[in-house]
């Protein structure tokens, strides 16, 4: 969401030392090929824009990477206090931007709403049917106040952009949320999906073949449990289907709360679960973290969308927010300063995560692969030069050839019966992600291949798109033989008459090809085959035509990136220091304990019992009890089982138990079970100045807590992580919080936001490494 709405209406967690720091580091390159392409530094778009939030990325078929903003005033620092309505940006290597104008200006408004008082945010990009379609938000403020979805098109990726003339999800029957934040999804049969949502539910629907407008506006799937869910993107690997969201607070500068959740499902509509199996759509909502604050200068990080480089490795594109430099300058100093970032998107064990759980870096880092280390995107090209030779059939029917979109491309214009190849000279590594974009003529009854691995006429692999099987087929030759074809279908409605990414990865005798339009995670076809002796390994890349015209651009090959199996360490908890900690079992608190305002509670049998009260430690309102007790210095972990009975799905206050690192009343972070409405959650809170809530893993009716502290050896900054258990033995490590130096905290418990609860503590503990 726009920061125009909110006004409106790690370095990851590392107690082991530099040494594992700097293994760590090591360990998080992602492969040769990524090692010799420089490095970047968050944020990316420094230097270009001031602000770059809930950014969209596709690249484009002229080889470029495309990126797309929410309206903002996002050139302040070129003395542009305007706002841009979806700005856009490209970049030939994802890092380094230049400004390439606004999707809309005043002059080409869309017409179908007011005008005054209208923002656009959240725009999502796509390639259909040989068009790139721009879905966006509407936000019209005023006594006839509007939030929907529309949709605009181009036949490139700057523009110009012509608007479809009204909503998308007009007359949509979705539980309450706002209609805003759209994610379009493409399935393998073809069909088109629209998610959004924000502040409420995700819901999900079936769009119109030319996905302009939902199929059947009443038919709408609720996808997740309401709250602060938004953000919706969607991807699907192998069988299953991921569903991210951004949740928490986006905007509300070093106290933002963002951070990305998932789930996985066997359908495009659910039921998404995480990996502890919690649905989604339970009101003690499941969700496993992607991405959230980690104790660096970042916080607030979220509403992504992903991109793939050219070794196959994926990348997270989203904003975060510099805690230390938060808002623009006067006179938009009420609105987030969230520039646009990138980092490395890891999937260990079937879950994605960014950095392997390190999340949002701030140091330099290995840049994406962006340039083939053999091939061509033929763009200023005047002749095929002699890296590319002719073999087979036809030779002479390749020609370069040009058009607005691809910019330069290859063409075949000699149909023959038998395969023509154009491969490159150079030679790919053994282990290697080869890639084309294809295109036929109307009406052929050809096919298009990318081939790889190729060492003559008679030894390589070949993806061909067949029109006459209406199939992905994948042949691989060794000494003049096929080994045997492999056919995948398309979808009944597949369209070869416009560009289709096809890409061929070879890790050793395993091979997949994958069939996208623009490489967003929604393949259409995914074939996985065995080489066979003899095949695949080092060789040259190319493409190929039968019995067709074709097309091809963007074809070349790089180093295969090596993924990360690995997820950064987690805190060291370590054993009990029971002079810190009290098990509650001899009838009365110890004398280490004391009171903020009046006792609450009582220990017995084994437990501390203490109804929530009818109180609270937020913004103005400081009249809860705290009971506290002296923090160790240095590294430790607090936690305590708790026992809350919070009911499902009925509509509370804010009833909330748990731990607390407390200063003051207005300088403290606590992670409670809370009720808010009819749903349920773990939040981990801060108050500074201002309040922010992370959320951590899905509670239970009995729930594990911990905060873990740490002083950071860079800044002396007391950062603080939480933790949360459904059994007190697997632990789901969430965000981070940090306070000054010289902040002096006590620990302990909290039991408030409202009455109605009891909460019963089976312990407090202390733990140091």
């Amino acid at each position: 969401m726009s920061g125009v709405a909110k006004k409106l209406g790690l370095i990851h967690w590392l107690g082991l030392g530099i040494a594992l720091a700097l293994a760590l580091l090591l360990a998080a390159g992602a492969g040769s090929a990524q090692e010799t392409t420089g490095s970047y530094t968050n944020p990316v778009s420094r230097g270009v824009f001031d602000a770059f939030p809930d950014p969209a990325i596709i690249k484009g078929k002229d080889g470029y990477w495309y990126a797309y903003g929410t309206t903002d005033p996002v050139r302040q620092s070129f003395g542009d206090n305007s706002f841009h309505y979806l700005p856009m940006a490209r970049s030939k290597d994802m890092v380094h931007w230049e400004y390439v104008g606004d999707v809309f200006t005043n002059s080409n408004r869309p017409t179908w709403h007011p005008a005054q008082d209208t923002y656009y945010w959240a725009p999502d990009i796509r390639y259909l049917d040989g068009k790139y379609y721009l879905y966006y938000s509407v936000a019209h403020f005023g006594s006839d106040s509007l939030f929907t979805i529309g949709v605009a098109t181009a036949p490139t990726p700057t523009g110009p952009w012509t608007d479809s003339g009204g909503s998308v999800i007009q007359g949509e029957t979705c539980p309450p949320t706002t209609n805003i934040d759209p994610a379009e999804f493409t399935d393998r049969d073809g069909t088109r999906y629209l998610y959004w949502g924000s502040y409420g539910a995700i819901c999900a629907a079936k769009l119109t073949p030319d996905g302009k407008r939902l199929a059947n506006p009443t038919d709408v799937t609720q996808v997740t449990y309401g709250g602060q869910a938004e953000a919706p993107y969607v991807v699907r690997r192998g069988d299953d289907y991921y569903l991210f969201i951004s949740e928490g607070g986006c905007c509300s500068g070093a106290l933002s709360s963002y951070e990305v959740f998932v789930g996985r499902s066997d359908s495009p509509l659910g039921l998404f679960k995480d990996r502890e199996e919690v649905s989604m759509m339970a009101s003690r909502r499941g969700g496993t973290l992607v991405l959230a604050a980690n104790g660096n200068k970042w916080v607030g990080p979220g509403h992504h969308s992903i991109a793939t480089d050219l070794s196959g490795q994926q990348w997270f594109v989203y904003h975060a927010i510099d805690k230390n430099n938060p808002y623009l300058e006067p006179p938009r100093e009420d609105i987030n300063r969230r520039p646009l970032m990138i980092d490395r998107l890891d999937w260990i064990d079937g879950w994605p995560t960014v950095r392997a759980g390190a999340w949002a870096s701030e140091d330099p880092q290995p840049a994406p692969v962006s340039a083939f280390a053999v091939g061509d995107d033929f763009n200023g090209d005047t002749t095929l030069g002699a890296q590319w030779r002719r073999e087979g059939a036809a030779q002479d029917g390749w020609q370069l050839a040009s058009e607005q979109d691809a910019g330069g491309y290859v063409r075949q214009s000699s149909p023959s019966s038998k395969p023509s190849y154009l491969v490159n000279s150079g030679q790919a590594p053994a282990d290697a992600r080869a890639e084309a974009d294809l295109r036929l003529p109307p009406g052929s009854t050809g096919a298009a291949g990318l081939v790889a691995g190729y060492r003559d006429p008679g030894n390589h692999v070949v993806a061909w798109l067949d029109t006459g099987a209406k199939a992905l087929v994948t042949d691989v030759l060794v000494n003049g033989q096929s080994t045997g074809k492999v056919e995948t279908q398309l979808p009944s409605g597949f369209r070869f008459d416009t560009w289709h990414n096809v890409a061929i990865e070879e890790r050793g005798s395993d091979m997949s090809v994958e069939v996208t339009d623009a490489r967003l995670g929604d393949p259409l076809a995914i074939q996985r085959r065995t080489l066979p002796s003899g095949a695949g390994g080092p060789g040259s890349v190319g493409v190929a035509s039968r019995s067709a015209r074709s097309e091809a651009d963007n074809v070349g090959a790089t180093a295969l990136y090596t993924p990360v199996t690995r997820t950064a360490p987690y805190p060291t908890v370590g054993p009990v220091d029971y002079s810190y900690s009290d098990e509650f079992s001899d009838g009365k608190l110890d004398a280490a304990w004391s009171w903020v305002r009046q006792p609450a509670g009582k220990e017995a049998g084994r437990v501390y019992t203490w109804p929530t009260q009818d109180a609270d430690l937020y913004g103005d309102r400081n009249d809860a009890s705290v009971l506290l007790r002296e923090a160790p210095e240095g590294a430790y972990t607090l936690e305590t089982k708790l026992s809350i009975d919070l009911g499902i799905d009925t509509d509370r206050s804010f009833q909330q138990a748990g731990i607390v690192a407390y200063a003051n009343d207005d300088l403290y972070a606590k992670l409670v079970h809370v009720a808010i409405g009819t749903g349920r959650r773990t939040e981990f809170a801060k108050e500074d100045g201002g309040y922010g809530g992370m959320m951590v893993g899905p509670p239970a009716g009995t729930t594990w807590l911990r905060i873990s502290h740490r002083i950071d050896p860079n800044n002396g900054e007391q950062e603080y992580r939480a933790a949360t258990s459904r059994d007190g033995e697997h632990w789901i490590w969430g965000g981070v919080w940090t306070f000054p130096a010289d902040a002096r905290f006590r620990i302990g418990l909290v039991s408030m936001g409202g009455s109605g609860a009891t909460a019963k503590f089976d312990y407090f503990r202390v733990y140091r490494p």
